[in-house]
């Protein structure tokens, strides 16, 4: 049955890839409604007998409902993902999703804050008072500084941050670790926060940034908290975590940075998910050529 594939799917994922919740929650999103599509449309509960011709019915269907081509790739990815498992246990004998093709994507480049929004935010804005807004500012900070992933940032422990190497230890997506660089400024800002947290919630609570009520941090604080403080600093209608991210890499790159650096500093797996960020400074260096070469 579907559903029992699924379930076994999820648990390898949970425990074996060590996925976040966030990914897992996509991945079984995904499947779930390619489970339901072929109840509904072709009457089908065993995986086994699926071909390409039902997966083409379901994006054909999606197409219909407006999906964006990048949350259709996904979804392909997710049943793919979900077919190499079941071969690689011996439960089908190939993976139909390998006879479609991906859906083309339109150019979208990282968006990222000028280095003016970067100081306002991070210099000017007057955050909240008392150990909430103390916590915002530590979000923003590490986003930026650190170009980590809001994830990632949402797991951090206080044992991940290497005091006497000045680094942070990143666990990354499929559970891959990596060191980011901390700079003095924000090794001390860290210092201030866990006195203060630890004074109001004591020793025990491992995690490195905490709720005003001295729980975990959650996703959605985290996206709210960055969106409410970009409002302040800009006014480009993205305002999220990963805008910050994107912020990190584009100011590593424009101030000369190496593309392979800023790939291992992001945790990206392949450099060609890094390169994206060479057509902004593309950008930056012929603007530059346009007003300072006499023939620009």
């Amino acid at each position: 049955m579907f559903d029992d594939r699924l379930n076994d799917f999820i648990h390898y994922l949970r425990f074996e890839k060590r996925y976040s919740p966030h990914t897992l929650l996509s991945y079984e999103n995904d499947l779930r409604s390619f489970r339901d599509f072929l109840a509904t449309t072709y009457n089908i509960e065993a995986i086994e007998i699926v071909t390409h011709f039902h997966i083409r019915g379901w994006l054909a269907e999606m197409k219909d409902q407006k999906f964006a081509a990048r949350t259709l790739n996904r979804k392909l990815s997710s049943l793919s993902a979900f077919y190499r498992y079941m071969r690689k246990n011996g439960l089908v004998e190939n993976n139909p999703v390998r006879k479609l093709h991906s859906q083309k994507l339109p150019e979208r480049l990282p968006v990222s804050l000028k280095t003016s929004e970067t100081d306002t935010l991070l210099e000017e804005i007057q955050f909240e008072s008392g150990f909430g807004g103390h916590t915002d500012r530590v979000i923003c900070e590490l986003l930026y500084s650190t170009g980590m992933r809001r994830n990632e940032l949402q797991q951090l422990k206080e044992n991940d941050v290497e005091w006497s190497m000045g680094q942070v230890r990143v666990m990354g997506k499929g559970g891959k670790e990596r060191l980011v660089p901390m700079s003095a400024a924000t090794a001390d800002m860290l210092r201030e926060y866990i006195a203060e947290k630890r004074r109001l919630h004591g020793r025990e609570n491992n995690w490195l940034l905490v709720l005003p009520s001295g729980e975990q941090l959650y996703a959605n604080y985290i996206y709210r908290c960055v969106k409410k403080y970009l409002g302040e600093a800009t006014t480009m209608k993205k305002k999220s975590p990963h805008v910050l991210r994107h912020t990190f890499a584009t100011h590593l790159l424009n101030n000369g940075a190496n593309i392979q650096a800023i790939k291992d500093l992001l945790g990206h797996s392949s450099l060609a998910a890094t390169q994206i960020y060479t057509h902004n400074n593309i950008d930056k260096l012929k603007e530059i050529h346009k007003l300072n070469h006499p023939r620009g």
